[in-house]
């Protein structure tokens, strides 16, 4: 990483409005077979927010062979790209570590039915 990758602790205040609008942004995408949002599930492992305001995404999924894979993907770039101020949008599809119910939200939770406090 160079040094002009660095944020300073002013830059991460600026972006923090658009950092907020960006998990705003993931919170209106929806795995089509759970009624939860990808960031409420979980499925977001990493959000980085560089100077120029391009996104970096490191996400997985449920089981890697969920069969609406690439329709989310299309989603999750799509609905953070439209967000005002965002000029790019770049995700990246892991495995590692695996999804498990761990990553689940209290909201989630609470949506599934489940206690929060399990």
């Amino acid at each position: 990483m160079a040094q002009d990758d660095v944020l300073t602790p002013q830059d991460v205040k600026d972006l923090a409005p658009l950092y907020e609008d960006v998990v705003l942004a993931l919170k209106q995408v929806y795995d089509p077979e759970i009624p939860v949002n990808v960031y409420d599930l979980g499925l977001i492992y990493e959000l980085h927010i560089d100077k120029e305001h391009a996104v970096y995404i490191k996400m997985t999924f449920t089981a890697p062979n969920c069969p609406m894979a690439d329709y989310v993907l299309d989603e999750v770039k799509k609905s953070v790209e439209n967000t005002p101020g965002v000029t790019r949008c770049e995700i990246e599809l892991v495995w590692e570590p695996a999804w498990d119910t761990s990553l689940l939200s209290d909201e989630a939770r609470v949506a599934l039915g489940w206690d929060p406090e399990f």
